[in-house]
């Protein structure tokens, strides 16, 4: 029996690529849909139901594509590129057009698609990894990915920065989507399809009959069904509160921001009188200054994708040299981005929440590499798909708890009714994360 063979940074890399892509979507989604929605006329009550969309495409569609891009094996594509293109063709074509939508109803049923199309590409990436990689270089495969994902999360967070103050093109204040954003998820479809493409044609899938020469089925005892296993089930747990803390950032954070830092909550039209000059004056002027503020939030959130960026940078050289212990790895990574959140709402001025983002990125560079590494030494390789898309349940079901009111009821129960109180809650979530972490002793998910 063979083993696999290691591969280089750059073959990691290539094979990454594509969630530079995948992240620009996420990232314009979580930075912006929350303005979108407010522009088409949504009530803040209104904002994590209409978000319910992310969450149950994702319940519904990984699991799915799991299942199947473990069956295919296409002669050219081989067994998950056929799914990144597929996602990736979709995804480009609703991103462009998310921005232009007429209506709510509208907005609301491309966060659908978009999220569907996400999920159909990224699901199988997952998988990849473990496909391609030994056991003993999947903590670095996993850091590379969340490399290409912080750097993608910058960027993309920070496009409607660029053009509104780089490129200086005109918001005149209008009561639908702000020009820079709409040019910036145009660029973000050009981006993930670009991306997926770069993967697609740049790393080679090992056939069935190379997957079965090779002697890593995973390190535990291999059987017949799919086995939902201790390390899965305590990850299910971790996930549930790293993922609530998430989504209520993606939800709330720019919206809180605006109204808590910068002082320039978005305007309701139906207050002014927009046939009295001057009333019409006033909705404009207070208009504008809520887009630009909202800009800048979006900006300051791109920070979390340096730091993930930079953490995963530091993994990267540690991994490729020495072993990890992914648990104390996560916990305190977690535990850091709990104080991010925490740290908002004592925010004076906005320069701080470059640190209050940078905590975070932390986190989030943790949550995207360490529980898949630990997932993946514990699943056997036939089965890596399936298992991928099952566990990403324990992803969305926190976000549909969250979109159904989890957030609004906790925050306002416990906390406070303002905005800002949910970054509160988002920090006491991850921090609970945190602790529920180191109850994963197995040696075979601790260690790579």
């Amino acid at each position: 029996m063979k083993t696999k063979p290691q591969l280089s940074f750059w073959q990691i890399w290539n094979m990454s690529f594509g969630f530079l892509g995948i992240q620009f979507g996420f990232a314009l989604q979580g930075g912006f849909m929350s303005s979108i929605f407010v522009s088409l006329g949504a009530s803040k009550d209104e904002i994590p139901l209409l978000w319910i969309a992310a969450p149950l495409t994702g319940l519904i569609v990984q699991p799915i594509i799991g299942y199947f891009s473990d069956r295919t094996w296409h002669p050219r594509l081989g067994r998950r590129r056929p799914f990144f293109l597929i996602g990736a063709v979709l995804a480009s074509i609703v991103l462009f057009f998310v921005p232009h939508s007429p209506t709510l109803w509208v907005a609301a049923g491309c966060l659908w698609l978009l999220d569907a199309s996400i999920n159909i590409s990224m699901e199988p990436f997952r998988a990849l990894v473990a496909d391609k990689l030994s056991n003993e270089q999947r903590t670095y495969g996993f850091v590379v990915q969340t490399l290409v994902i912080g750097v993608g999360t910058w960027i993309a967070s920070n496009l409607p920065w660029f053009v509104d103050t780089v490129l200086k093109l005109p918001n005149e204040g209008s009561t639908g989507v702000p020009l820079n954003v709409k040019i910036a998820f145009a660029v973000g479809a050009f981006v993930f399809l670009a991306s997926i493409l770069i993967t697609v044609f740049s790393t080679k899938e090992y056939s069935p009959e190379e997957m079965a020469e090779y002697s890593e089925e995973s390190e535990v005892e291999a059987s017949k069904g799919f086995q939902f296993n201790p390390v899965m089930a305590k990850l299910a747990v971790v996930q549930f509160f790293s993922w609530f803390a998430f989504f209520t950032m993606w939800n709330f954070a720019t919206l809180a921001l605006v109204d808590h830092v910068f002082e320039a909550p978005s305007p309701d039209k139906a207050v002014y009188n927009m046939e009295v000059e001057d009333e019409a004056s006033d909705y404009k002027t207070l208009k504008v200054a809520n887009e630009k503020a909202t800009t800048k939030a979006g900006a300051y959130m791109g920070t979390y994708g340096l730091s993930s960026m930079a953490f995963a940078l530091i993994l990267t050289f540690f991994s490729s040299k020495r072993k990890v212990n992914r648990r104390w790895v996560h916990a305190l990574s977690l535990a850091i981005g709990a104080a991010g959140f925490f740290s908002m709402k004592l925010v004076t001025s906005p320069e701080m929440l470059h640190l209050s983002y940078a905590c975070i990125g932390v986190a989030w560079g943790s949550i995207l590499s360490m529980p898949y590494a630990m997932l993946s030494s514990s699943i056997k390789a036939s089965q890596m798909g399936l298992a991928m898309g099952v566990f990403n349940i324990f992803i969305v079901i926190p976000q549909i708890v969250a979109a159904l009111g989890g957030i609004t009821l906790m925050a306002e129960t416990f906390l406070g009714e303002d905005l800002i109180d949910t970054m509160t809650l988002a920090g006491f979530s991850l921090l609970l994360g945190s602790l529920f972490t180191l109850v994963i002793t197995e040696r075979y998910a601790v260690s790579d």
